[in-house]
């Protein structure tokens, strides 16, 4: 019997760099310049060109391609699904975003609060929810050191 579980992941970070340094960073095609758990992250040839569809190849070899569904440079965020998966998903689908937002005040006033969802469709296991979150955690310190090289 499975657990029941939330079928969607919210994970969140303070980067000490500003926004400027945090966004550049945050193109589906350059996550393996940041990401450790990435061997390469290239486009897609053959879609559309009115498609962003980029093959994430991690570290285990599995290969996901993800497609760019939203993408807002006033508002810094974008969005992006998983269409295709080598070895297959466990789960439907999942729906993702990440969103920066500049920090303007107080001691971390400079900086750059990250949030990186996924919501995920209702056949998602608890086992998939922690996987995402982990991944996500660790991307997300990833970037952090990216981002405050200089």
């Amino acid at each position: 019997m499975s657990i029941p579980t939330s079928t969607s992941v919210v994970e969140s970070a303070v980067i000490k760099a500003p926004l400027s340094h945090v966004w550049h960073q945050i193109k589906l095609q350059n996550f393996s310049s940041f990401w450790s758990a990435l061997k390469s992250s290239q486009f897609v040839k053959g879609t559309s060109d009115e498609t962003d569809v980029v093959q994430w190849t991690f570290n285990d070899g599995t290969q996901l391609e993800v497609k760019q569904e939203e993408h807002s440079t006033i508002n810094h965020y974008i969005t992006y699904s998983v269409i295709t998966a080598k070895p297959e998903l466990s789960y439907s689908s999942v729906l993702s975003t990440i969103r920066c937002y500049a920090i303007t005040s107080g001691e971390l006033e400079g900086s750059t609060f990250i949030e990186w969802t996924g919501n995920f469709s209702s056949d998602a296991d608890a086992g998939v929810i922690q996987d995402a979150k982990f991944k996500r955690r660790d991307a997300l310190a990833d970037l952090a050191k990216a981002a405050t090289k200089k």
